[in-house]
């Protein structure tokens, strides 16, 4: 065995880890822990779920959740159905509304008119009020950090504007038909395309309000559009034949309007009003993409 030399310096004693009789102290240690407080550690390993949701499923709960506070709200429920449903009633019984012609029965000429005030109430009021204030209160900024992410939000707000259209098609349209109102069967297939896209644009601009303005100008500014429009807007009725008339017939309320009077009075598919529709859903969704804010 060599020995060290008397000028060489003396080697440093190792780490009491290092020897055998440390690890073994290390190792007693840890049988002691582990048979005392075993039971008691918290385990944080992460689970895989195996059946998460994707992102149809999280879109499809999100809308069903959103269309479920629509109708639950009082204020909510009375401008989509329960308004709706007394001007069809009110124009269909009286003769407020002119005929355009003698074949033609004031309900004929409300419906369209009622059906595209539903469309303004589900797109324009009901998603601008509600995304409004969700902004307001960090809802829209939290909900975009989970799962269901900012594109699965705009998607479940619009998959709750189509179930809401639905319920409010299925009630006004049962009241229509109790009231002897007969479409021209092709024009009911037009008056899906104006209402599916009538929706998109009201709701982009719906989106657009609710994102750029205080929630309580939001709903300032949405209810009273909902009324100008409505009764001064072409949407229950038809533009008058004059210059002002002439202007008035490429707003989007005023397209909505005389192409859902079109296809259900007159079985015509209005393409004019179909592009007037198309170019102001592009601007409307132009414009909430670009200046859309989540707080």
């Amino acid at each position: 065995m060599s020995q060290q030399h008397p000028d060489q310096p003396a080697r440093p004693d190792p780490h009491p880890d290092d020897r055998p009789d440390g690890q073994l102290r290390e190792q007693a240690d840890e049988l002691t822990y582990r048979s005392h407080y075993q039971d008691r550690v918290l385990d944080l390993t992460p689970v895989a779920r195996p059946h998460a949701s994707g992102l149809f499923r999280r879109v499809i709960a999100q809308g069903g959740y959103e269309t479920r506070t629509t109708l639950s709200n009082g204020e909510q429920l009375l401008v989509s159905i329960i308004l709706p449903l007394m001007v069809l009633i009110a124009l269909s019984v009286t003769d407020f509304i002119v005929a355009e012609g003698a074949t033609v029965s004031p309900v004929n000429l409300a419906t369209p008119g009622v059906l595209a005030l539903a469309v303004l109430s589900s797109g324009l009021t009901g998603q601008g009020i509600a995304t409004g204030f969700d902004r307001r209160y960090g809802v829209l900024r939290y909900l975009s950090t989970t799962p269901l992410g900012p594109t699965g939000l705009l998607l479940g707000k619009a998959v709750a504007v189509v179930l809401v259209l639905i319920v409010q098609l299925m009630v006004l349209g049962l009241a229509a038909l109790f009231l002897e109102w007969r479409p021209v069967a092709v024009g009911v297939l037009y008056a899906g395309i104006f209402i599916v896209l009538g929706a998109v644009t009201f709701t982009a601009l719906g989106l657009l309000i609710a994102g750029t303005v205080r929630p309580e100008a939001t709903l300032a500014i949405t209810n009273l559009l909902w009324v100008i429009l409505g009764a001064a807007g072409g949407v229950v009725f038809a533009v008058p034949e004059n210059l002002f008339g002439e202007l008035l017939q490429f707003l989007p309320s005023a397209a909505l309007g005389e192409g859902l009077r079109s296809a259900t009075v007159r079985g015509q598919f209005d393409l004019l009003s179909f592009v007037i529709l198309v170019v102001w859903a592009a601007i409307f969704t132009g414009c909430t993409v670009r200046w859309f804010k989540w707080r």
